[in-house]
């Protein structure tokens, strides 16, 4: 009588799990792609700077 609400309980609990997960690789993801354009960016203004001088 008490197996479906555990099995729901844990199923829930899983889920929250798996969405935790994936969002945090998402993340990171999306900040090492952020950080890279920064640097590109960074990179591309000082070359147009030197070739300015």
């Amino acid at each position: 009588m008490m197996v479906w609400p555990a099995v729901t309980l844990l199923g829930f609990l899983l889920l929250t799990a798996l969405v935790i997960a994936m969002g945090t690789q998402s993340t990171a993801r999306y900040e090492q792609e952020q950080r890279a354009a920064k640097r590109a960016s960074s990179g591309r203004h000082t070359a147009s700077e030197a070739v300015r001088a």
